[in-house]
């Protein structure tokens, strides 16, 4: 969407700030022993307190609040009794809902208790690439040349990007123009930012896997060769200067 008055502003901004306060509390409550489910509904209770609504789950119907994918899950891992944290455990989280006719969409990975895996380096690669990314957007900037930056950023730190999950445009549905945001450089994509359109902004950074596939439960997708992935995303406004990150209440570069 792009945003035309004030009462679109405003409306972004509360969505957003029901997202990101999800995601940072989600990732303040989740310890070893607890099962991905029991995180999910505490992100539930979290967003209904605020007012807002699952986005999966009143876009796709999806079987949660929010969306956990656990180590070598990539994205959309479906919350389950029978996933237990543990020590150490590369976790993601990705919350997204609806306020009053507004979507926002935001979401981070990080490592469970001790990095007794040594996820950490993957982690802030993510985070760092994704606060690059969002500093050069701005009107006019080419979509194909942020995702040029992401993927060359990761390179130079020894990583690969996912090439089939990609950023998007967000604000009056889940999925909006510009339907792509990719994490790679794609010399056929020929749009460009536009001044005071609502982005989301996403990494999916990768130990060695290009690509992420079903599962076979039709929502969680998963590497093939046994990479880790971490993921990051915020919702941003785009301006003739620098952006506006409406979802900063998630606090994932603190």
């Amino acid at each position: 969407m792009s945003i035309t008055s004030d009462t679109d502003l405003s409306g972004m901004q509360a969505v957003s700030e029901a997202v990101g306060i999800t995601l940072k509390k989600m990732r303040e409550y989740a310890t070893p022993g607890m099962s991905t489910r029991e995180l999910d509904e505490y992100g539930g209770k979290l967003l209904n307190e605020l007012g807002a609504k699952s986005a999966p789950r009143l876009t796709y119907g999806f079987p949660g609040w929010t969306c956990i994918s656990l180590n070598n899950e990539v994205a959309h891992g479906i919350p389950s009794e029978n996933k237990i944290l543990k020590e150490g455990d590369l976790l993601n989280i990705d919350v997204s809902a609806e306020l009053n006719g507004y979507w926002g969409d935001n979401g981070g990975s990080f490592v469970i208790g001790n990095d007794i895996y040594n996820h950490n380096p993957l982690v802030n690669a993510s985070k760092q690439i994704l606060q690059k990314a969002i500093n050069e957007i701005r009107g006019g900037v080419k979509i194909a040349d942020v995702g040029h930056l992401i993927e060359t950023a990761a390179k130079k730190m020894g990583y690969r990007v996912i090439r089939n999950l990609v950023g998007h445009g967000v604000g009056r549905s889940l999925h909006e123009e510009p339907k792509e945001i990719p994490n790679y450089y794609d010399r056929m994509n020929k749009n460009r930012f536009r001044k005071n359109s609502v982005v989301a902004i996403e990494t999916f950074i990768s130990t060695k896997a290009s690509y992420a596939y079903d599962m076979g439960d039709g929502w969680t997708l998963v590497t093939n060769d046994g990479s880790f992935v971490a993921q990051h995303e915020h919702t941003i406004i785009v301006t003739d200067g620098k952006p506006v990150i409406l979802t900063a209440a998630n606090e994932i570069w603190a």
